[in-house]
């Protein structure tokens, strides 16, 4: 057994993994490459066999999506640590390394991300994860190096290693012992968001999650859906209710979610505006899919409630929405 998995989760990119599956087995000696398969209809399984006998093939019966996907996966691997990486993620050299070292340091750090660049505009963060995650005081996530559309070129002002508020999901290091404890990702969201919830539930259990600015990766992104797409639309906002609602106080949600309601109300309404109708339209559904998801979302948080504290920590106290649109802040270093 290696010490480290690292699980790419697959569903019909057989291009991306002839492309970026090679320097991340150069790069990961010491540990396990694994590709969890969602049931590809394409050639994924016949290349993998093929071209890259050193790899363990986990094939699943149907797709799972990203959470369900991931879930099933680990269930099958032993591993101290699961290294969660995107299918379009270029890797470097001791990529690895420090990742593993802080983790190895620190028992209460249970999940760490390294630094995320652009793998197509290589001096610019990328949009999924940048320089480690944050969520506001309405709920907003953003990252340090990246806000809403806007990314920041990298002049290593980030090259430090400190906690964050969340890990992105294109790649993050954790501990197999607390993912399990935690039952792994919730498969309510699918996908989008599900990396916050669970690096938020990491935080209620007392527990760390870190940036390691040393470690660098470039990142693809938006193989899967374009951040232009109406269906990202829909998780991006529906996910987003469902987060807050499953980790907000009784008092946040009695005083903060009507509001935080009719600000998706003001996307949407911005959305018609500017002629984009399938995305006003996937607001809406986001609305009435989180509704019917309600009693599920419930049980959920009354199950939370009763393993762990509400927690705040690392929550930036001001609105991004704010910054950004009003301030014209293009980039927030969270103290």
């Amino acid at each position: 057994m290696n010490k480290i998995a690292v699980v790419i989760l697959n569903y019909n990119g057989e291009k991306l993994l002839q492309q970026f599956l090679p320097t991340v087995i150069e790069h990961s000696k010491n540990a396990s490459v694994i590709v969890a398969d969602n049931a590809s209809t394409d050639q994924s399984i016949e290349i993998l066999s093929k071209s890259f006998p050193s790899v363990t093939i986990i094939r699943l019966e149907k797709n799972y999506g990203f959470c369900g996907g991931y879930n099933k996966a680990l269930k099958q691997i032993n591993a101290s640590y699961f290294v969660l990486l995107n299918s379009d993620v270029e890797v470097t050299s001791g990529w690895l390394d420090p990742l593993e070292a802080l983790l190895d340091s620190n028992p209460n750090i249970a999940a760490v991300q390294p630094k995320i660049l652009s793998y197509h505009q290589q001096d610019h963060f990328e949009y999924a994860g940048a320089a480690g995650g944050f969520i506001d005081s309405f709920g907003y996530p953003f990252c340090r190096g990246r806000l809403f559309d806007f990314t920041e070129i990298d002049h290593q002002q980030y090259n430090d290693t400190r906690e964050i508020f969340w890990a992105t999901g294109a790649c993050m290091m954790i501990r197999s012992d607390v993912y399990r404890k935690l039952e792994g990702l919730d498969e309510d969201f699918f996908a989008h968001m599900e990396e916050i919830d669970l690096c938020w539930k990491i935080q209620r259990m007392g527990l760390q999650v870190f940036y390691c600015g040393v470690s660098r990766v470039y990142h693809v992104g938006a193989g899967t859906l374009s951040r232009s797409n109406p269906r990202k639309t829909f998780y991006n906002f529906r996910n987003g209710l469902t987060l807050i609602f499953k980790h907000w106080s009784s008092g946040a949600l009695l005083i903060k979610f009507p509001l935080r309601i009719l600000l998706d109300y003001v996307a949407l309404f911005k959305f018609l505006i500017t002629g984009k109708l399938a995305d006003a339209s996937a607001i809406l559904k986001a609305h009435i899919q989180f509704i019917k998801g309600l009693n599920r979302a419930r049980a959920k948080r009354k199950a939370l409630q009763s393993q762990y504290p509400i927690s705040n920590r690392n929550v930036y106290r001001g609105l991004v929405l704010w910054d950004y649109f009003a301030l014209r802040k293009k980039g927030i270093n969270v103290p």
